[in-house]
């Protein structure tokens, strides 16, 4: 957006195996007319690749996705100049660039305009049904009801589905002992109602906890809750 400081901001992305940019979310021509408000919706994205830089979307059996701004799948790249490979860890060079495309481990979707939009890592998705559901986008949206501190989520096992979201809350000091798992999965149902998330991910159990385990850096650690609650 542009400041009152007019200053220009933009999003962007890259790794440091893609040394680093791969994406800058610079607004069409088309939309340099729009209102600030609708700028913005675009200006948050992840973006549109740099000159050079070829972003796709793959499946987990490695097809490509359509960019329809819905379907979600890993974000691979090619570009002239990304990395080759780890040093002395030619496995791990090997699954970096299987089937010829540098695999980020981030989960997101393209939208119709080729931008592109980074809704979470592959080691977090909540893959159900043979579809991937974000937590990270779970976790935004149960944070907006009014009674929850913080939330986590994680996929645990489940027979039928393969996993199933379950979300664990923190709920704000004024509402302990006062709101109630059935409530936030109507809070969910709303977004579900509205066809912002499928209705597979609506959380299977949402417990109401003290406290969430962080990492050193104050992280959320899904790697210790997938060991504490699967």
């Amino acid at each position: 957006m542009i400041s009152a400081l007019s200053i220009n901001v933009y999003s962007g992305y890259g790794m440091s195996e893609t040394c680093p940019v791969l994406t800058v979310s610079n607004l069409k021509p088309k939309m340099l007319k729009w209102d600030t408000d609708k700028q913005l919706d675009v200006r948050c994205r992840t973006g549109l690749p740099a000159p050079g830089a070829y972003v796709s979307i793959i499946d987990p059996n490695g097809n490509p996705l359509p960019h329809d701004g819905v379907s979600t799948g890993e974000v691979v790249v090619r570009t002239p100049w990304l990395t080759q490979g780890y040093l002395n860890d030619p496995q791990k060079s090997e699954e970096l660039w299987k089937n010829g495309w540098l695999h980020t481990g981030d989960i997101g979707y393209i939208d119709k305009e080729g931008y592109l939009q980074v809704t979470d890592r592959l080691k977090d998705v909540i893959k159900t049904g043979g579809e991937w559901v974000s937590s990270l986008e779970l976790e935004d949206i149960i944070s907006q009801h009014p009674a929850v501190s913080e939330a986590a989520v994680i996929g645990t096992p489940d027979e039928k589905w393969g996993e199933s979201p379950m979300a664990l809350v923190v709920p704000k000091p004024e509402f302990v002992d006062k709101v109630t798992e059935d409530e936030l999965k109507a809070f969910f149902k709303r977004y579900v109602d509205e066809g912002i998330i499928p209705k597979y991910g609506i959380p299977g159990r949402i417990l109401i906890v003290d406290a969430i385990a962080k990492t050193s850096v104050g992280k959320l650690n899904k790697k210790e809750l997938r060991k504490q609650y699967n």
